[in-house]
């Protein structure tokens, strides 16, 4: 079978899933998602071992640490992505709530009740825990998902998704519900972003430059965002000690993803006294940094950034710092720069976090917390598809609500428009 018509035939058989998925109870999906996660725990040494072979490959072919890190399973990593499939679970059910009801001048009775949105494609680079992230939001919110990790994971994501797959035949669920794409070939990817009458929509998660071709090629609506250049914000009235483990933690807990911190704002009243502590607690944990004039002057040491700097997504223990004389200063700065994703301010000042929350327009913003609380399990929602940066449908990250819609329904007794 040629490489379009095998896409083909699987989007229609996700379709054909997706109608049936629609129609489950809430009890159904959720015994399906419990005993999913105890599969994976229960199935981690051939996910361990299946996953040996893309790290091995990985090395040998020269992946950054960054992508290596992201790409490895642990059994702690397991045993997070059946944690994570158990809250899934535990949340509630969205589809068929009533969200808003209102009677008409005519009588008739609308309202507006969340539904599936049909077929998800998701597209992804790395990360295997992506696979049973998507899979089991997909699920409980009633859709079918077609999965297509990057090369470089094939055998654990086919892994993965074999595992998965066993429970979901075992529970008289569509088989095709989830489903992997099994070729690595990149002519797969394209093919499936031309159909737009099978497929609902296509959320990419992974570099800019796969989330920028995801769009180029899709006829179908994308959900995306293109990069995550997170800020922290010191402010004046910062509690220094405070804002030195929350800056620890936001570039040095997990380097390598999204939501990193990856330029750092310092109000000069407490800068002095600031960027040395804190320069020694990242330069201990080997970040290295690149600082304006202001920030050289107090700590020698540091690279001088360049303009690109601050727009840099580093991925890596590479920080770029920055002494600004306002807090104005430091939205402007977070405005120009940053790509909605998130920020965080450390202050004590009620006043100026709230003006803060208010000003700054990313999709998660922090008051006093590391910019890494920003992820759909730590933000309650069991799990997430991915961060939304565009406004439209969802913003921020995704969770099981973000992967329905509503449509309205009205009651009547009836009456005819005239």
């Amino acid at each position: 079978m040629a490489l379009r018509d095998e896409i083909i035939t699987l989007a229609k058989k996700a379709k054909e899933a997706a109608g049936i998925m629609a129609t489950l109870s809430s009890a159904v999906k959720d015994a399906a998602l419990m005993e999913m996660a105890e599969a994976l725990v229960r199935e981690k040494e051939y996910l361990i071992r299946e996953n040996e072979k893309d790290v091995k490959r990985a090395n040998d072919s020269g992946l950054s640490k960054a992508m290596i890190d992201r790409l490895t399973l642990t059994p702690g990593r397991i045993e997070d992505m059946a944690k994570g499939i158990r809250e899934v679970a535990s949340l509630p059910d969205p589809v068929g709530r009533i969200t808003s009801m209102w009677r008409r001048p005519n009588g008739l009775l609308v309202g507006r009740m969340r539904i599936p949105l049909g077929v998800i494609g998701i597209i992804y680079e790395s990360r295997p825990n992506v696979t049973s992230d998507a899979a089991a939001l997909c699920l409980k919110a009633g859709n079918a998902v077609i999965l297509r990790g990057g090369s470089e994971a094939i055998h654990s994501n086919l892994a993965i998704v074999d595992v998965l797959k066993r429970v979901v035949v075992r529970h008289d669920l569509p088989e095709w519900a989830i489903q992997m794409v099994p070729v690595t070939e990149r002519e797969a990817v394209y093919e499936l972003l031309q159909l737009e009458e099978l497929i609902d929509l296509i959320i990419p998660r992974g570099g800019e430059e796969l989330i920028r071709a995801v769009v180029k090629e899709s006829k179908i609506p994308v959900i995306k965002h293109y990069k995550g250049v997170c800020h922290v914000y010191v402010d004046e009235d910062a509690d220094l000690e405070m804002a030195v483990r929350i800056c620890l933690n936001a570039k040095v807990q997990r380097p390598g993803v999204c939501n990193a911190m990856e330029t750092l704002l310092v109000h000069e009243r407490v800068a002095s006294v600031f960027l040395p502590l804190v320069s020694k607690e990242l330069g201990e944990a080997g970040v290295k940094l690149r600082g304006c004039p202001k920030t050289r002057k107090i700590i020698p040491h540091v690279e001088e950034a360049t303009e690109e700097d601050w727009y840099a997504e580093y991925l890596d223990l590479i920080l770029a710092v920055r002494v600004v004389d306002s807090m104005e200063q430091a939205l402007e700065h977070i405005a120009l720069y940053g790509s909605n994703h998130t920020e965080a301010i450390v202050t004590m000042n009620y006043q100026r976090a709230q003006e803060f929350l208010t000003r700054v327009q990313s999709s998660t913003v922090l008051v006093n917390a590391s910019t890494r609380f920003s992820d759909g399990f730590e933000l309650g929602l069991g799990a997430e598809i991915g961060i939304s940066t565009t406004k439209l449908h969802a913003y921020g990250p995704m969770g099981v609500e973000e992967l329905t819609t509503t449509k309205f329904i009205v009651y009547g007794n009836g009456q005819i428009r005239t």
